[in-house]
């Protein structure tokens, strides 16, 4: 329960950008954003900390700006999560119905819950989140068994989990600016949490998140996720791609990549050319446009064949009826849609925020942080099958004075 308004803050801290929101909790259990903070990133590679001062100030600039938009202090935190050291697995725990007259009851839940969420991490591993997905009773897919008549009842949780110490280092960030953490959320599931509605998650919907280092996916069926993951590809890989094909630099190839790139290759006369710059000084030059978009074109469908690869046989177009929703500051790039729909074989699309979204928080940068409140706002009230497993003990162990 929320007992008084407090204030929250959502903390990205992402490869290109670290951004903040604060959002104002009341007791009704309503939302207002009130504070906005935002800052380049540094420090930070495919969303792991490898330079701990440099990512600190980064996110604390961030924070104090966020904190002066709002003209308040923030309460406490709550932290996304990605990085290629984040893994999940499915679990499955069951038991048979105890009473009698095979009514379902809490009891039977809790064993069957219990048991599939009992399954033992590596050593130096900690759970992120456990989702869980819908029940079986009898065989039969049930959102809430309760008081359902049955024999055997099976629950089922895709667990994530992450280093201890890679997610140590992005709590020890927030911690040095004074304020406590209390929620770890995958960037995924935020990101999901904004672009899909329940009947998008209950058709079958796939949402990528493209950020500059990384890319975090979430593919829901049947009304829940059903698989998380990351692949360390973004948006900064075809900036890349064309310093290397063209023989540029990152400064050089970036702006060009905004104003030519494309995920997929539209031009036809492989003789236009475009300016470097086009303000004809020297070292200004010209390349062939169909050359730009070939190559970001082809990282395009490479991307997206590695998520396909990684979601396995549980994705098939027939279960993704709402398509594929695309986000991120990454997912800008003209015609990645048409490259997403190639590769999936359904439609694709650049997500849209919902309409209640201010419009200086509607780019597709955007959506993770503010999935961070939507999401928390909803674990708070019990609306969403996702559960933190407490990180308390850890923070404990690892910050105790």
């Amino acid at each position: 329960m929320i007992s008084r308004t407090k204030f929250i803050g959502a903390v990205e801290i992402g490869t290109a950008k670290v951004s903040v929101l604060i959002g104002e909790f009341t007791q009704a259990r309503s939302l207002h954003i009130i504070g906005v903070g935002e800052c380049p990133s540094r420090g930070i590679i495919k969303g792991t900390v490898v330079d701990f001062p440099a990512a600190s100030e980064a996110t604390h600039k961030a924070l104090i700006e966020a904190e002066r938009s709002a003209g308040t202090r923030i309460d406490e935190v709550y932290l996304a999560q990605t990085g290629v050291h984040l893994e999940g697995f499915y679990n499955e725990g069951a038991v048979n119905v105890a009473a009698a007259d095979n009514l379902v009851s809490d009891l039977d839940i809790d064993n069957a819950c219990r048991l599939a969420k009992s399954k033992n991490l590596p050593a130096g591993r900690m759970v992120v989140h456990h989702i869980r997905r819908p029940f079986r009773l009898d065989g039969r897919l049930v959102p809430e068994p309760i008081h359902l008549v049955g024999q055997r009842l099976e629950a089922g949780y895709w667990t994530v989990h992450g280093l201890e110490t890679r997610i140590a280092d992005n709590i020890h960030v927030i911690r040095g600016f004074n304020v406590k953490v209390t929620e770890l959320i995958l960037s995924s599931l935020a990101a999901g949490a904004m672009m899909t509605t329940p009947e998008d998650r209950q058709n079958g919907a796939l949402v990528l998140d493209i950020g500059a280092g990384t890319t975090d996916f979430v593919y829901y069926r049947d009304g829940t996720a059903q698989l998380t993951g990351v692949v360390p590809v973004g948006g900064g890989h075809f900036t890349n791609d064309l310093g290397l094909g063209l023989r540029l630099t990152e400064a050089q190839a970036e702006p060009l990549k905004l104003r030519f790139g494309r995920g997929t290759v539209a031009v036809k006369d492989r003789s236009e050319k475009v300016w470097l710059n086009g303000d004809f000084a020297i070292g200004d030059r010209q390349f062939p446009r169909h050359t730009i978009e070939q190559i970001t074109a082809a990282r395009a469908t490479e991307l997206f064949e590695v998520v396909k690869k990684k979601l396995g046989p549980a994705f098939t177009p027939e279960r993704c009826t709402a398509g594929v929703s695309l986000t991120g500051g990454g997912a800008k790039l003209p015609g990645l849609d048409e490259a997403a729909a190639r590769v999936f074989g359904v439609p694709a699309r650049l997500g849209e925020a919902p309409g209640w979204v201010s419009e200086n928080l509607r780019d597709p940068g955007s959506s993770t942080v503010l999935g961070l409140l939507h999401y928390g706002l909803s674990s708070r009230s019990g609306q969403t099958p996702a559960r933190r497993a407490s990180p308390a003990a850890f923070f404990k162990k690892l910050f105790a004075a």
